[in-house]
């Protein structure tokens, strides 16, 4: 039987944080990166943009509206900006596996030099919503600098880019077998049961049923750009 959301994707709802605004002037969330799991904006509300930055094309600024719809890979850095009332639908590959460990924060230099330094700032929210947003605060200074970077030295941009990036992926790779039971699990349980389905067309002569709906349940998670609720199978209909 397959397991989770259709083809083994996620979703979630994200509110993003709406205020104060950061020490750069910006309201919205972390700066972070995935390292195997593509990921999908789609606005449902609100005005914003989407900063992204990859070492092939550099640093863009995707504007954001009702409507809008924003894909990128791995490997990319990105932050959420709320412009107001800004919320999405967050689209996920590997039954959403950005949101089950697939993710690392951008705190600067200093913060990837120091693993102790990093999980206390990670784990600021810990501390509720104030912590969500100091997180946020310290994830801002280290992207300011490198915002100006990108305005002042390209090839130490990427450089510094490229690093992160590196140092998330060699964290993953410490995991994979957890990840690759959460795939298996997943995205390759909804494919092998497709393949069964094409395999007993010829003979297939009942109607699929529903079984199951989907629902957001649950108190909002304090994520890395805003409040999360994420969507679970809700059982029999």
């Amino acid at each position: 039987m397959n397991a989770g959301l259709l083809a083994g994707i996620g979703i979630t709802h994200l509110s993003v944080y709406d205020g104060p605004p950061g020490p750069d002037g910006v309201v919205g969330g972390c700066a972070h990166v995935h390292a195997i799991t593509d990921e999908a904006y789609f606005v449902v509300a609100g005005t914003g943009a989407l900063e992204l930055h990859d070492t092939t094309r550099g640093f863009r600024r995707v504007p954001l509206a009702a409507g809008s719809y924003v894909q990128f890979t791995p490997g990319t850095l990105h932050r959420a900006v709320n412009h107001g009332g800004l919320q999405v639908v967050c689209v996920m590959s590997n039954s959403g596996l950005a949101e089950r460990g697939d993710a690392r924060i951008y705190f600067g230099a200093e913060a990837d030099a120091d693993p102790a330094l990093y999980e206390r700032l990670k784990r600021l929210t810990q501390k509720g919503y104030d912590g969500a947003i100091e997180r946020r605060d310290r994830s801002a200074q280290g992207y300011a600098a490198l915002l100006k970077l990108w305005d002042s030295d390209r090839e130490a941009y990427r450089g510094r880019l490229a690093d992160f990036v590196a140092l998330h992926a060699a964290a993953m790779a410490k995991i994979r077998p957890d990840l690759e039971k959460i795939v298996h699990d997943g995205p390759e349980s909804w494919l092998d049961g497709t393949r069964d389905r094409l395999g007993r067309l010829p003979a297939a002569g009942s109607r699929p049923q529903a079984e199951r709906g989907e629902a957001e349940t649950g108190d909002p998670g304090l994520g890395m750009c805003g409040l999360l609720r994420p969507v679970h199978i809700a059982g029999n209909v």
